[in-house]
């Protein structure tokens, strides 16, 4: 890196030892995620039962993530259903992929079950939900933000993942568990992402409110050292200023 890059713009605080190490002018600025968002209200009657809690469901942003996961989370949510009879299950989506989701929920005939793509509604959601379930990627790092209890789930093909596990060398997936060096998060990960397994997990924290209340005081104590005094853009801005 140190040969085609001139400075570096780090979204976490903990990167920037691993750059110090190699001699790359670098500096943290933070993740636009964590800049503070608007607080708008949305009245949700129209669209979920307002005597049920919420879980947040992310079956991801691309077709073959979709196609791969949404199986595995309907007959999660079938599980759940015999178990529970007091939730409405949200799975937020892309625009591009809002229709995909829909019939696939249609077609299982869940009536607990919505799907929801306008982004102030989606983030509305997600700060009333009791819970939430989301591939492992980016959006994790908003449900931990808005405070909310996760786990994470990732599945691609065999051969893709006998790739990856080559080329990357992380014991985690999760960006919080990384910084805190543990899983904090559940990770369940190829042959582990099985309806059973999201379950038994699930249910273990709705179950135990302890297991929910160490886990956000342990993420909160991540999310507090990656967040900053100033927009992430603004400290960006600066940090290029001063290189320039």
């Amino acid at each position: 890196i140190k040969n085609f890059v001139d400075h570096m713009i780090l979204l976490f605080n903990f990167e920037k030892k691993y750059f110090d190490k190699e001699k790359v002018s670098s500096e943290f600025v933070g993740h636009p995620l964590l800049d503070e968002d608007e607080n708008s209200k949305i009245d949700l009657n129209q669209i979920i039962n307002k005597e049920n809690s919420i879980i947040s469901i992310f079956p991801g942003s691309r077709k073959v993530e979709i196609e791969l996961l949404m199986p595995i989370l309907i007959d999660f949510v079938k599980l759940m259903n015999k178990k529970y009879g007091n939730f409405n299950y949200v799975f937020h989506s892309t625009k591009a992929h809002f229709d995909l989701i829909n019939s696939t929920l249609r077609k299982a005939q869940l009536e607990s079950c919505q799907s929801i793509c306008d982004e102030k509604i989606k983030n509305y959601v997600l700060k009333k939900s009791k819970f939430a379930i989301a591939k492992s990627g980016t959006v994790s790092l908003e449900i931990c933000n808005k405070n909310i209890p996760s786990i994470i789930l990732y599945k691609m093909n065999f051969i893709n993942f006998i790739i990856i596990k080559a080329l990357v060398k992380t014991k985690f997936a999760n960006i919080i568990n990384i910084a805190a060096n543990e899983e904090v998060i559940p990770e369940l990960l190829q042959s582990n992402c099985n309806p059973k397994n999201i379950f038994d997990n699930v249910d273990s924290y709705l179950q135990e409110p302890n297991k929910i209340k160490n886990q956000l005081v342990k993420i909160q104590n991540i999310i507090t050292k990656f967040k900053t005094n100033k927009s992430s853009a603004e400290l960006a801005s600066l940090s290029l200023n001063r290189f320039l």
